[in-house]
């Protein structure tokens, strides 16, 4: 089988870099082409995973709307060369597109409701979507749910031991409480519209944590002057060790929610639209906090993560419920291992 994979994210490296590695091994030949936003690169080089460059994107609507006139042209360009049997990506129109124009298989995965224009520019063109089976919304009769979230793709313990020399990186001691802090840049096409975390409550979450823990900040945008002493200097891959041993993570990427949800780390979260995967593992699994981005939610959730700092009993109540989390959600590569090899028996 010959197998395209289109990355478009630095977190679709990680959704895809354990199915790569086994398909390979199953003797299935697979490209990987990549856009250029912000680490992606610099982590397929990390995983040795070649790839095709297809440029950094564009910014606002027209540019994004002129840069998916690009990428297919590129994809286009590049499939005639390989001739991919089944494409495969995280929800974003390009591949199935081409896949579609070529009279090929397309395999979408997504767990984001609210990417809106995405699902209207992919969906009409990809053979199946396959979301977590918590997704909020019906994609209609190419709908695949599965009882699984996209982080287990690469956080299952079939794949993922955490390593404890982050603590010696970080200079925490054994036993030191650390909190990681997440902002994001809003530039996504399904992000417009947000507004995020105010500076002034970004200083007063810092500064209210660091009563009872040391925090580090992971941005995607510049931080000022006062927050930068607080900023993380760790290897890329070293990410999720971190989010292993952390306390809390506090900020507004759902994936990094989720990624600390599924490692047994609780998560304070704020987000205006909301995730089913970030809601399901606030009221079935507990290790999950949502909020809004109103004033009034940001002020609670700097309450709600002191509070959950303040819990002596908090990684004993929280290794019981990854525990319960893991028994009850699958190893989402050997699934999409499945649904890639049944898409090609028909």
């Amino acid at each position: 089988m010959r197998i395209l994979i289109d990355i478009n994210h630095p977190a679709h490296v990680h959704y895809f870099r354990n199915f790569y590695k086994i398909m390979r091994e199953k003797g299935h030949e697979i490209l990987v082409v990549s856009r250029n936003k912000e680490i992606e690169h610099k982590l397929l080089e990390y995983y040795k995973i070649p790839f095709i460059d297809r440029g950094k994107g564009k910014e606002g609507k027209f540019g994004k709307f002129a840069y998916m006139v690009y990428a297919d042209l590129k994809l286009l360009k590049i499939s005639i060369g390989f001739k991919p049997d089944i494409f495969l990506n995280f929800l974003h129109p390009y591949p199935s597109q081409v896949a579609w124009f070529l009279r090929k298989t397309s395999l979408v995965f997504s767990d984001s409701e609210h990417a809106k224009l995405h699902h209207q520019l992919t969906v009409p063109f990809a053979t199946q979507v396959l979301t977590p089976s918590c997704y909020r919304i019906d994609l209609g009769p190419k709908h695949i749910r599965f009882e699984g979230y996209m982080e287990l793709c690469y956080l299952h313990p079939t794949y993922y031991q955490p390593n404890p020399d982050i603590l010696d990186i970080l200079k925490v001691k054994p036993g030191e409480r650390f909190v990681i802090v997440r902002f994001v840049s809003w530039a996504a096409a399904h992000d417009f519209g947000h507004l995020g975390i105010s500076l002034e409550n970004k200083k007063k979450a810092v500064k209210e944590m660091s009563k009872y823990a040391r925090v580090f900040i992971s941005s995607e945008k510049e931080l000022p002057d006062d927050l930068k002493p607080y900023q993380i200097n760790i290897p890329l891959h070293k990410i999720h060790d971190a989010l292993y041993f952390s306390t809390l993570l506090f900020g507004e990427s759902g994936t990094m929610t989720s990624e600390a949800a599924v490692l047994g780390t609780s998560a304070v979260f704020l987000n205006n639209n909301g995730l089913g995967y970030t809601d399901e593992e606030e009221t079935k699994y507990g290790l999950v906090f949502n909020y809004t981005e109103s004033e009034e939610d940001q002020l609670a959730a700097i309450n709600k993560a002191v509070e959950i700092l303040k819990n002596p009993n908090l990684e004993k109540e929280n290794q019981i419920k990854r525990e319960k989390l893991l028994r009850e959600k699958i190893d989402t590569t050997e699934f999409m291992v499945k649904a890639v090899e049944k898409s090609q028996k028909f």
